[in-house]
């Protein structure tokens, strides 16, 4: 094994304004078993989180349920910490932004960013809300889209023709929060003077710090241009008052990636570990944050920069993972598919998912897919087919034949190191992140196991009373198997590995893999996994439907099934338009947005890049290969996002979106006549 080596991880804050969900799920799942893998190979390692709990959202929810915000941010904190114990998250230290170690620590980073000339501060012109008395984000104004008249679009940007405006150029504008209409405001705010860490930034994207196909995104906004990015908040605000500026706070996403050395330095002094040896400069230790992709800009541009000026170390990687859907689409509160963290609980054994999760998990950012019925049929084929019954056809014959004493032989030492020789390799994907490929590797070692006692079987020996040392010799040989395979198994399922321990009358680490258990006592087997019965999946996803309103937005141009025809136009505005059949080449999610996905469409030797309102309806994946109908002439827009050339059609109706696909036959470039 390598030295010993000292690890501190982290994953993204939740937000302290709703449950988790399965999408939560995910990423804690992902940094728990990379965490108990570090631990079992005898590294320092902790793995500490907090509760993000500032910002207006906050706020406002408090003030809908009456009460304080720090009593709203303690109660989500207590549902928060449940959950995180009854998923096996074994998190060393949670804790919550709105902590004095994080008051202290954003006041002190701020004071070196100031030193170090690395603030401006100026006068900016923002929408207000003159019954709320508070000025208003982007996501808190919403109204008609000035080009293209659709309704109910928010402020920044419209959705349906993706033109961008600031939200006093909304027809119609309303607060969300009051509904009045807002006016506009001057005010003073602070920024980070981000473009002056641009250098740096570009050296730190392509340094290994983070995933190939991130650093290649993060270095296209690098080559276009970073902008000052602005840190304040105007009063009402719930967070931390800007040292020096009265009525002025920090920005939610300042403190919120601070948090992880508050949550460490509240670790510290409890556990008496040295956090300046954690965070100096050149410091020798390991720092590794989780995160989803929709949170790399505040991880990989916003936090490296800061710390770089206030002298602190930066990340040694940041690993980004991509979103969740169920069923090849995006999480449906309609289709009781949007599950909580705690119905899912209420339901079904956690280690189900985790197991799952860890099976289609890998180093890359791809979304994962819940696929029910798979998800049913792989928890029951492996663990309860394969790796369980490796120890319930062995441990009868032992426990009743010989008093559950193990042989003092290997039966098969070619086949014994086979199975213990592959801790190497699945070490080696647990470290890497490519939990899916160690998966695999297990499962073929559990297969092989059972096999061997297939073809031994031991049950028609055990009728030969000449044949009984030879029982022993095989189950024994079987029962040392199934504690490898369940040892690499540890750092996802640590609650059967717990019960495996009982029944092995042995602990399982990473170093005692090689050594088989030999004259040594095991207890009677009890069934350590239950099956997962469809119909408990079932309920789950009855009791997450929630009943939504009867009407949708539109999401896409065109009418709607219940409205009526739009103007009459004629035979030669018609033929203007050129229809062509499209191949979907790549689709995929469009951050900061929705209800976009961005597509890559081939129409016969030329693609183009389009953005379309389907997300809601489709999984990206699901879309590749698929052929579907554009409109080719359609003038480019410049988008938020970036240049859209073109438009797929799509109907829609209160039921969902439904993308328009030519007969089989049809061929990419073909006019639609």
């Amino acid at each position: 094994m390598s030295s010993k080596r000292q690890i501190l991880v982290t994953n993204a804050l939740p937000y302290a304004n709703a449950a988790l969900h399965l999408g939560h799920i995910l990423e804690y799942t992902q940094t728990d078993v990379w965490v108990r893998f570090q631990k079992m190979r005898g590294h320092e390692c902790y793995y500490v989180s907090a509760d993000d709990a500032h910002g207006t959202a906050i706020m406002l929810k408090a003030d809908e349920k009456g009460i304080s915000a720090e009593q709203h941010i303690a109660d989500m904190r207590t549902i928060h910490e449940a959950d995180f114990k009854d998923f096996l998250i074994g998190v060393d230290n949670y804790h919550s932004t709105h902590s004095e170690e994080n008051r202290v620590f954003s006041e002190l980073i701020y004071n070196r960013l100031k030193a170090n000339d690395h603030i401006a501060k100026r006068s900016i012109t923002q929408a207000f809300d003159p019954e709320k008395k508070l000025f208003l984000a982007d996501r808190y104004v919403k109204g008609t889209c000035p080009k293209c008249k659709t309704d109910d679009q928010y402020g920044d940007n419209c959705e349906v023709c993706g033109a961008t405006y600031s939200p006093v150029d909304l027809i119609n504008p309303v607060s969300v929060i009051s509904g009045a209409t807002p006016i506009e405001k001057e005010s003073v705010h602070y920024f980070f003077k981000l473009p002056e860490f641009t250098d740096f930034l570009k050296q730190w994207v392509n340094s290994g710090a983070i995933q190939k196909e991130v650093a290649n995104k993060l270095g296209e906004w690098l080559d276009s241009g970073l902008q000052e990015w602005d840190i304040s908040r105007d009063a009402p605000y719930f967070g931390f008052e800007i040292p020096d500026a009265p009525g002025k706070y920090f920005y939610v996403w300042l403190d919120a990636p601070i948090g992880y050395m508050a949550s460490f330095k509240n670790l510290c002094e409890r556990e008496a570990i040295d956090f300046d040896h954690f965070w100096e400069k050149d410091s020798s230790t390991e720092l590794y944050h989780f995160i989803g992709k929709d949170i790399v800009n505040f991880h990989a541009l916003f936090w490296p920069a800061m710390l770089k000026s206030a002298n602190y170390r930066t990340p040694t990687k940041v690993c980004v993972h991509g979103f969740v859907t169920v069923n090849g689409k995006k999480m449906s509160k309609s289709r009781g598919t949007f599950i909580n963290a705690r119905c899912y609980l209420d339901h079904l054994n956690p280690e189900y998912l985790r197991y799952y999760y860890a099976s289609k998990l890998s180093g890359s950012v791809e979304d994962i897919d819940l696929n029910l019925e798979d998800f049913i049929q792989k928890v029951n084929s492996d663990l309860v087919g394969k790796v369980v019954n490796i120890a319930s056809r062995c441990a009868k014959f032992l426990t009743n034949g010989n008093n559950g004493i193990l042989s003092s032989t290997i039966e098969n030492q070619a086949l014994w190191n086979q199975v213990s020789g592959a801790k190497d390799s699945i070490a080696n994907h647990y470290e890497n992140r490519d939990f899916s490929k160690a998966i695999r590797e297990i499962m073929a070692l559990a297969d092989l196991a059972n096999e061997y006692i297939a073809a031994k079987e031991p049950w028609k020996l055990n009728k030969d009373p000449d044949q009984q040392q030879k029982v022993q010799d095989i189950c024994s040989l079987g029962i040392n198997m199934f504690r490898v395979i369940l040892t690499y198994l540890k750092p996802v399922l640590p609650s059967m590995a717990e019960a495996g321990e009982t029944f092995l009358n042995d602990s399982l680490t990473w170093e005692s893999v090689n050594q088989p258990l030999v004259k040594h006592q095991i207890n009677p087997f009890t069934p350590l996994m239950q099956r997962i019965e469809k119909e408990r999946v079932d309920a789950m996803v009855e009791a997450s439907k929630q009943d939504l309103p009867k009407a949708i937005e539109p999401i896409i141009s065109g009418p709607l099934a219940d409205e009526p025809l739009a103007d009459e136009i004629s035979f030669d505005d018609f033929i203007k338009v050129d229809l062509r059949v499209a191949l979907i080449v790549k689709a995929e999610h469009v951050e900061g947005a929705d209800k976009l996905l961005q597509l890559t469409l081939d129409i016969g030797g030329e693609t183009r890049q389009v953005f379309s309102g389907i997300k809601s309806s489709y999984d990206p994946q699901s879309l590749e290969g698929r052929l579907t109908v554009m409109v080719a002439n359609l003038a480019p827009r410049k988008m938020r996002f970036g240049m859209s050339e073109g438009m797929v059609l799509a109907a829609a109706d209160k039921k969902g979106i439904y993308l328009l696909e030519p007969d089989s036959g049809a061929q990419p470039g073909q006019r639609v006549t």
